[in-house]
């Protein structure tokens, strides 16, 4: 038997498009002998529709794209993914293709609702197992979530499964491959039967799928390895249910994920929804120096353009370091002074001049930028791409309508210290940022020798204090008792809070942790509740 993995990137809502993709992936599947066809869970509509499933008008387009490419189906099962709708009920499915229709549907049984995911919003569950026969060997169905429990793969094998296949839409965060494969691995010990593994990748708003679909044999190791960042169509070989080994293994170091990661989240926001390109704010410091590299890397250089905006605050190396960085990279770059704009506006505000400079005049000069970027996009139709890490949006600090402004937020989720990690990791593989950038003290330059550690903790406790509170769970008193600094502590977790009103009304960035902010971090703006104390 030999079954092949689509492991395709659909656009959510294109049905079309995606039926095409799933037709072209059948018509090479075929060509290459395959008796099974897998693609990915909601394959058809893309994933996750999200409140697009609460709408008939959808959910019956879907069914009747289906049924089209059901009536095309040959002698090879083709699995496809699709929300079913039966009465008032929605189903998560999966659809078993073959002979020119609909042979048989599986309904999810597991619907995660946790961090990023909402299915039980959406979707009633199934309760029954789903068993097909390819060349005399019974293939069991499962979904996705359904291996994160040992009942529907049990319930499959008790119903005469000899090995399973579980089509999935599993996004991508930094621990997430060992996750997957213990989980399959105590499914397939447990049944004493192999799992063959298909994950969709591509880039979904805030979500990344990886692909890195894989193959275990029934004690539960991985046999079979596919790339992960990478659309393409694999194939699996089997000895009666036995899967054959082939070699491949997925990369272990982090910060080549990562970057992919960020890759994949920028070249999908830009192309999926329609942009030319990409714009953004270059200041000569780290994190616009990497979403610049990350930009250019995931559009082209033709697709980027870079604007540096000195304020009479801003320092010669900046210009300097930001020059050399466009220059290296080839982007159209432009230099716009905002000293001018700086001065009518402070000259218009009434009593700007009567108190020292302060937080008022720092915020006037972020919003110019805000502005200027925002004018450019309008002109020529680019998305312009924020570039604050997770470290500065955790506590607030960001100017709302300044450099907050923009469509997308390369650097949401990564931490100031994995920027650094990943700009030498990018330098590694050819020089793009200068080392400058890498040395000096980070700082916003919005006053004369200003740096961000003075009213910032050291980026190393600051991170920490952030992974244990957002990324762990961990109350305050135990994130002091594991040694961080108590003062730090009680004093990041109400910037945390304080900060809550501007996250949400900050651009949407790429999910690489366990727990971002975003669709997984729902606190309330305005509470009493004082998490420093507890």
């Amino acid at each position: 038997m030999r079954i092949a993995m689509a492991q395709l990137n659909q656009r959510v809502g294109d049905l079309q498009a995606n039926v095409a993709a799933i037709r072209a992936a059948v018509g090479d599947a075929v060509r290459a002998g395959a008796d099974v066809v897998l693609t990915p869970e909601l394959s058809l509509c893309g994933y996750p529709p999200e409140d697009l499933l609460l709408r008939d008008d959808f959910v019956d387009a879907c069914a009747a794209e289906l049924r089209a490419l059901a009536a095309t189906a040959g002698d090879a099962a083709v699995l496809v993914g699709f929300p079913e709708r039966s009465g008032v009920r929605r189903h998560n499915a999966v659809a078993v293709l073959r002979g020119g229709r609909i042979e048989q549907v599986y309904r999810k049984h597991c619907l995660p609702n946790y961090t990023v995911f909402d299915e039980a919003r959406y979707f009633t569950p199934g309760d029954a197992p789903c068993v097909i026969d390819v060349r005399g060997i019974r293939c069991g169905l499962i979904l996705c979530e359904d291996v994160w429990f040992p009942g529907p793969a049990a319930q499959s094998r008790a119903a005469g499964a000899e090995l399973l296949l579980i089509p999935n839409a599993s996004p991508w965060h930094t621990s997430q491959h060992a996750l997957r494969r213990e989980q399959v691995a105590a499914r397939a010990a447990e049944c004493s039967i192999p799992i063959v593994y298909l994950n969709r990748m591509g880039g979904q708003d805030e979500l990344v799928f990886d692909g890195a679909s894989f193959v275990a044999d029934r004690a539960g190791a991985v046999v079979q390895q596919f790339p992960a960042w990478r659309e393409m169509l694999g194939v699996v070989d089997f000895a009666a249910t036995a899967p054959r080994p082939v070699r491949g293994e997925l990369e272990t170091a982090l910060e080549p994920h990562v970057y992919d990661a960020l890759l994949l989240g920028v070249r999908d926001y830009v192309d999926k929804n329609g942009f030319p390109g990409a714009l953004l704010g270059l200041s000569g410091g780290v994190d616009s120096a990497l979403t610049l590299a990350i930009a250019v890397d995931a559009l082209g250089r033709e697709r980027v353009r870079a604007v540096m905006m000195p304020s009479p605050y801003t320092s010669s190396i900046s210009v300097e370091d930001a020059r050399t960085m466009a220059g290296t990279l080839g982007v159209h770059y432009d230099e716009l002074p905002i000293g001018g704009a700086f001065d009518a506006l402070l000259a218009t505000l009434p009593a700007a001049g009567e108190a020292a400079p302060g937080v008022m005049e720092e915020n006037v000069q972020a919003r110019i930028r805000g502005l200027l970027l925002m004018a450019l996009s309008n002109r020529h139709g680019l998305l312009v791409l924020t570039t604050g890490n997770k470290s500065e949006t955790a506590v607030g600090y960001a100017t709302l309508y300044g450099d907050m402004a923009g469509g997308f937020a390369v650097l949401k989720d990564v931490s100031k210290t994995l920027v650094y990690r990943l700009a030498r990791w990018r330098n590694a593989l050819g020089r793009v940022i200068p080392e400058r950038v890498l040395t000096r003290a980070p700082t916003a330059e919005l006053r004369h020798d200003q740096t961000d550690q003075e009213t910032l903790p050291p980026y190393d406790v600051l991170d920490a204090i952030l992974e244990a509170y957002v990324e762990q769970g961990r109350s305050a008193a135990e994130i002091i008792a594991a040694g961080l600094p108590a003062e730090h502590v009680r004093a990041v977790i109400r910037r945390i809070h304080a900060s809550e009103h501007k996250r949400r009304q900050g651009a949407v960035g790429v999910r690489i942790t366990p727990r971002a902010f975003g669709k997984d971090w729902r606190y309330p703006i305005t509470s009493a509740w004082d998490a420093a104390s507890a």
